[in-house]
């Protein structure tokens, strides 16, 4: 297995992550042949995330709509519940 990969424009993520001790290559944007067989921490689509070992998302369910999209502290990000949840996408032949 590759090393990680973070796939993301937000700062407040990457030390966020850090500070629970997930660190690897940050990325804006990737391709297939950039997350094949790697564990990739980030939002992907589908026909992405299946080329992928796992997925983690980092899912903040109180985050104000209005802030959606805008960089957030790891403090800002922890007060409105962040936490990560670990996929692993399969396509069906």
């Amino acid at each position: 297995m590759k090393e990680a990969i973070i796939v993301t424009r937000h700062l407040g993520l990457v030390e966020w992550l850090a500070q629970r001790g997930i660190v690897g290559e940050v990325r804006a944007h990737v391709d297939g042949d950039d997350v094949g067989g790697r564990l990739v921490v980030g939002v992907l689509p589908l026909h992405l995330a299946a080329r992928a070992w796992r997925i983690i998302t980092v899912d903040m369910p109180g985050m104000p709509a209005e802030r959606r999209g805008a960089e957030a502290t790891p403090e800002e990000m922890d007060s409105w519940g962040a936490r990560m949840t670990t996929y692993r996408v399969r396509r069906k032949k």
